[in-house]
């Protein structure tokens, strides 16, 4: 299944109408998120900037994620996903961010943590939500999975 440009060209609509933003913070989607939403016509509209914040040093230095959520639950936690969000907000001043980070594998995985764990989270001007999930395939297969939830569940949140 491949990603729902149309999704992401009512999304533009529905902010562009609202004068509303976007911004992403992206770990182990490395950017395929900002790609989708650059795709398509009308993104300079909404999109304020994304970064892609892959490693501990730089989510800590960039998004503001505290040394201690990194050290206690790691950077594929809820709570670390939670700061990305909350940084990258406050780095673009947006309405909406969405937040990713996960093993896409092969490598990376632990039990606890296995190759497929993703963390994805959407800030709103409403509320903030984490959802863990688990994916499964390859590499390919996981990033390609974590960008097209992100972005069917922002379509749900701003009802499109």
């Amino acid at each position: 299944m491949k990603i729902n440009y149309d999704n992401i060209e009512k999304i533009i609509q529905k902010l562009t109408e609202q004068k509303q933003t976007i911004t992403f913070a992206e770990s182990c989607t490395g950017g395929r998120i900002a790609a989708a939403f650059t795709a398509v016509s009308g993104a300079s509209n909404i999109l304020n900037g994304s970064c892609v914040t892959y490693s501990n040093e730089i989510k800590h230095q960039w998004l503001g994620v505290e040394l201690s959520v990194l050290e206690n639950y790691g950077a594929v936690s809820k709570e670390c996903v939670s700061q990305m969000l909350d940084g990258i907000q406050k780095m673009a001043q947006s309405d909406y961010a969405i937040a990713v980070s996960g093993i896409a594998g092969p490598t990376g995985g632990t039990e606890l943590k296995p190759v497929g764990t993703v963390y994805i989270g959407i800030l709103t001007p409403r509320n903030k939500e984490i959802i863990h999930c688990h994916f499964e395939g390859n590499r390919g297969e996981v990033q390609e999975q974590s960008v097209r939830f992100a972005i069917e569940r922002l379509s749900q949140i701003v009802k499109i």
